[in-house]
């Protein structure tokens, strides 16, 4: 049980490491959409030779759209996460794409009537206090951050929300091999269309901008589907959306230590705060799954 918890802790710190490095491969030259479009590309090309190999059975023809709908999804909540940090600190950008976590309530409730309980809308009340302290924001030094990286990213995270919900209702009869591989070619697609004009098609073959994207690839495209594909079943969806949730200080922690980016104790606290009530907020929506599953057998 262990090594599988490992697997879904790792899948996660990979996703949390991911923003400094793109930071990084800015000041390299490169930009967003080379970025972007280049690691969804890899991503979707090594998904395919895994889904190859296995000899999985493949997607009806029916359910391709839905996936690659739900691909361009993540890939345009990845595009306006990386583009965010162009604009704003990466601690600041992580701190903010968390939102998903109760905006996909939201999205629940409005689509699917599935109407959150007092209890939950607490906890997001809790996540956005925790937010406010983990920013880092006052209110002399907000006035100097750009409202166009804020908004950005706030795009970012409500792109990122239909995703989940969408992943969490589409597709639930495919193997995760060829469900990852249309997914990350959707992602793919979606940027590149996004993209048209921006995209220098002659630097995406520089050797420097490839091992930047493979290497961002292999952490953010490749691995994490992998890991969780294979440690989720394992260890549970409960405990792996707790485990998942080291994806926060992990990433304030790689912008403060790779990027020399300030991280205070009050930020410290705003992240831990957040770390509770989301964890918190998993734990409740689990019970009320159970629930509902034990109601209806």
């Amino acid at each position: 049980m262990v090594r599988y918890i490992l697997m879904v802790l790792g899948g996660a710190v990979s996703f949390g490491i991911l923003s400094s490095f793109v930071k990084l491969a800015y000041q390299h030259g490169y930009n967003t959409a080379q970025i972007s479009f280049l690691q969804a590309l890899i991503g979707a090309i090594v998904l395919w030779v895994v889904f190859v190999i296995s000899k999985k059975p493949a997607a009806h023809r029916k359910q391709i759209p839905m996936l690659l709908m739900t691909g361009a999804t993540i890939g345009i909540a990845t595009f306006l996460y990386y583009l965010s940090v162009e604009f704003i600190p990466a601690s600041l950008a992580i701190v903010i794409l968390m939102q998903f976590t109760w905006i996909g309530m939201l999205i629940e409730w409005v689509l699917f009537k599935k109407k959150p309980s007092y209890s939950e809308l607490l906890i997001a009340a809790v996540i956005l206090f925790g937010t406010c302290m983990a920013s880092g924001i006052s209110f002399t030094d907000g006035a100097s951050l750009p409202l166009k990286g804020i908004l950005i990213v706030l795009a970012a995270s409500l792109v990122y929300a239909i995703y989940i919900v969408a992943n969490s209702r589409i597709g639930r009869d495919i193997c995760w091999q060829n469900k990852s591989a249309w997914i990350m070619t959707g992602a793919a697609t979606a940027i590149w269309m996004m993209n048209l004009q921006s995209i220098s098609y002659h630097l995406l073959m520089e050797i420097d901008l490839l091992r930047w994207c493979i290497f961002l690839a292999f952490f953010g495209t490749i691995l994490p589907p992998i890991l969780f594909a294979i440690g989720i079943p394992k260890v549970g969806a409960t405990v792996s959306s707790l485990l998942m949730t080291i994806e926060l200080p992990v990433a304030a922690l790689s912008a403060h230590f790779i990027l020399g980016e300030a991280i205070t104790e009050l930020q410290l606290t705003g992240i831990a705060i957040m770390l509770i009530a989301i964890m918190t907020m998993n734990f409740i929506r689990s019970a009320r799954q159970k629930k509902e599953t034990m109601t209806v057998y």
